[in-house]
């Protein structure tokens, strides 16, 4: 069975920086997409960043040149680096992957992390 297992959330002041991990567990190959998704309170969830194992990331126009998404295939991780936070990032930060052929923010991941929080205070 596939596992998800986010780590690295936590409270930072406005301007800081977190790194967030991805591990997946149960599967012997790396997914084809994985992607990083947020909610906050009382807000829908909206994708934050999404990386095919091969090929071009996709960022929200909210966090480019902020955040930086990466993953190594070996370890089956995927990375989220914030940086510049500010209080809007505040979030519970979620972690997804799918193992088919697509990969943006809008697609339909089948895999999910239980989620790390994200706390930005000014």
């Amino acid at each position: 069975q596939v596992q998800l297992v986010e780590s690295g959330g936590g409270s930072v002041q406005s301007g800081g920086s977190l790194r967030l991990s991805c591990v997946v567990f149960g599967y012997t190959y790396s997914p084809y997409c994985m992607g990083w998704f947020r909610q906050a309170p009382g807000k829908e969830r909206e994708g934050v960043a999404a990386l095919p194992i091969v090929g071009r990331t996709t960022y929200a126009d909210s966090v480019k040149g902020r955040f930086t998404i990466s993953r190594d295939n070996a370890k089956n991780t995927l990375y989220l680096q914030m940086n510049s936070l500010g209080p809007e990032d505040t979030a519970m930060y979620y972690c997804a992957a799918d193992f088919g052929t697509m990969c943006s923010l809008l697609s339909t991941y089948n895999y999910w992390g239980q989620g790390t929080q994200v706390t930005v205070s000014s």
